[in-house]
């Protein structure tokens, strides 16, 4: 059965389709076929999604979208989910193609409408006029709600803060403005630093807690609070234990990821960080009785009384959310790396970041430091912005990026040429690539890191398939390969083989490299373009070791917590590379217990 509302938008179209049949001359084959708004039957659509071609199937009838089938598509698992699954219905149920694109998963949802407007166009549809059909709405109802704990964020530090709560008897709401959970986690390269005495001592790697703590430190320009940085650190592992006993499985080899100084980095056996999101949901999900989460809903403001966070204020899909707290609010709502104007408010230490892209999902925007600083919190190490030299070229995304370790790749310039340690700093790395020609780099690399082609990056991307979309470049030989990126073969060469004589004696090359492992000496060959990339924002609200928040008078303000990137302190001027996800569970872990045994 077509619903009235249906029949009143397809006579509408109707009616606009006629008119403009009857007021342009000379109408199409496929027009003078239909009876209605399409020409009834199957038809497919293909488009570009994030990570490759989406196709579709439509079904129509002669003024009704009746179905929508998803045929194939490559992006990726759990971030894009959502889109798969809303957007077809949205569709159907408006019979409009003017419906809004899935916040969180804005390139898929963007894939799947130019799919299906691609098939309805074989249709004989009035493309334009399915845009401009009207949308309904529901109707506004304003909510609210109590629980123990309120949360601000459903990525990685905010889910883990629900579940730690929730071991601590409280029962927890959580708040996200996206219309998905997993924030930045979720499509993250997802290393997790942590020293492992067993992991580490199979490979042969001598780690410490102190030295991570000094890497960490030193990392930072000495600018990270010490004792901060001592909790993230001595509880790295023990979370590692902890989200094991969830559920959340890591390989059982660790390795240096970029910037992280040292091999002590885990890696999901899942990839990206769908294995850490789904980890979290899986628990929530036995436990949906005492943890709600509300996707689409926009906290606008902390509630106080009498000097204490007693709640939310946010913005629902359909009207106010007042969301009451009986225990205490942790702001895990991220930091602001996709937030132009604030980089550009804070930022002292980069040229202009205005036109740079990111890493970051669309609802990195700070939000949750914005709101907290309207209640006297304390914001520390704001102008800390972390750039990373391996953003795609268009996207500013991570996806894309070949190197599967640090130890076996190096950056060569538009001209073949090496120009950085490849081992060091995230923020030396970067300033390095800002004074190449264009600000681009190529990853090279050789078969010591894809045996097969149908081995996959830390995107979950066969280096087959980066090839196959024109995103990385192939070649048997150096020679080959450098006709293909356009470098000069002889610098390509020579330096590949001035890198081969370091890893042979493992001595410091004139960068002051000293991370190795393979030489790149076996074909094919491979390389990947990268440009800089806004990654990560070390300042933020200010916390001590129990994730309270800390006024501008150095005071506790009751009742609210905050835990993951909101935060600032920890880093200092650079964070290291796999550092983020270890801290946003370790100190999630800890905001959520604390709040959830706040009297």
């Amino acid at each position: 059965m077509i619903s009235k509302s249906k029949k009143r938008l397809a006579l509408l179209l109707i009616f606009m389709m006629v008119f403009s049949f009857t007021g342009c001359k000379g109408s199409t084959e496929s027009t003078a076929e239909k009876k209605g708004l399409y020409v009834p039957g199957t038809y497919t659509g293909v488009s570009d999604g994030n990570h490759g071609k989406i196709e579709v199937e439509v079904t129509v009838t002669a003024n009704e979208i009746t179905e929508i089938k998803i045929i194939s598509q490559s992006e990726a698992a759990g971030v894009s989910d959502i889109a798969f699954e809303k957007i077809p219905q949205k569709i159907i149920e408006s019979q409009s193609l003017g419906i809004d694109v899935m916040s969180g998963a804005t390139y898929s949802s963007e894939g799947i409408l130019a799919a299906v407007t691609d098939a309805l166009t074989k249709a004989g549809a009035d493309i334009e006029a399915l845009k401009n059909v009207p949308v309904v709405k529901a109707a506004e109802e304003n909510i609210e709600k109590t629980a123990d704990v309120v949360i601000i964020g459903a990525g990685g530090a905010g889910l883990s803060a629900a579940i730690s709560a929730h071991q601590n008897g409280a029962s927890v709401l959580v708040l996200e403005k996206m219309s998905r959970v997993g924030g930045n986690t979720i499509i993250s390269g997802a290393a997790y630093n942590a020293v492992d005495p067993e992991r580490q001592s199979a490979q042969n790697i001598e780690d410490s807690i102190e030295k991570h703590f000094t890497q960490t430190y030193e990392g930072g320009d000495k600018l990270g609070n010490p004792e901060l940085i001592q909790t993230l650190v001595e509880n790295a592992y023990p979370t590692l234990q902890w989200l094991e006993g969830l559920g959340m499985e890591f390989k059982p080899e660790v390795y240096t990821v970029l910037g992280g100084l040292w091999p002590r980095a885990h890696a999901p056996a899942k990839p990206l960080g769908t294995g850490f999101i789904e980890t979290y949901m899986s628990y929530i999900e036995k436990n949906s009785d005492k943890i709600e989460v509300m996707v689409n809903t926009e906290a606008v403001e902390i509630i106080m009384e009498n000097g204490k966070a007693v709640g939310v204020k946010a913005k629902g899909e359909n009207g106010e959310v007042v969301a009451m707290a009986n225990k205490g609010v942790i702001i895990a709502s991220g930091g602001f790396a996709n937030n132009p104007e604030m980089r550009e408010e804070y930022n002292k230490n980069w040229p202009s970041l205005a036109n740079i892209k990111s890493t970051n999902h669309s609802g990195a925007t700070g939000d949750g430091i914005t709101m907290a600083k309207a209640l006297g919190a304390n914001l520390v190490g704001m102008e800390w912005i972390q750039l990373l030299p391996m953003g795609d070229p268009e996207t500013g995304s991570l996806s894309g990026n070949i190197e599967q370790g640090v130890e076996n790749r190096i950056f060569v310039n538009l001209d073949g040429n090496r120009f950085v340690d490849e081992g060091a700093r995230r923020d030396v790395m970067t300033k390095a690539l800002m004074e190449q020609k264009e600000q681009s780099m190529w990853v090279i690399l050789d078969k010591h890191s894809y045996p097969t082609g149908d081995i996959k990056n830390h995107f979950n991307e066969s280096i087959d398939e980066l090839v196959a979309a024109g995103r990385a470049f192939k070649g048997e030989t150096l020679e080959d390969l450098a006709a293909q990126i356009g470098v000069d073969p002889a610098n390509l060469v020579s330096a590949v083989e001035a890198f081969n004589t370091h890893v042979d004696n493992k001595s410091p090359d004139a960068f002051g490299r000293t991370l190795y492992q393979d030489k790149i000496d076996q074909g094919p060959f491979y390389a990947g373009k990268r440009v800089p990339t806004v990654h990560h924002t070390m300042g933020g609200v200010q916390i001590d070791v129990s994730g309270h928040v800390i006024d501008t008078a150095g005071n506790v303000i009751p009742g609210l917590y905050a835990a993951g990137e909101v935060t600032g302190g920890i880093h200092g001027a650079n964070r290291l590379g796999g550092n983020a996800l270890a801290d946003i569970n370790v100190f999630g872990r800890i905001a959520g217990a604390n709040a959830a045994l706040q009297k």
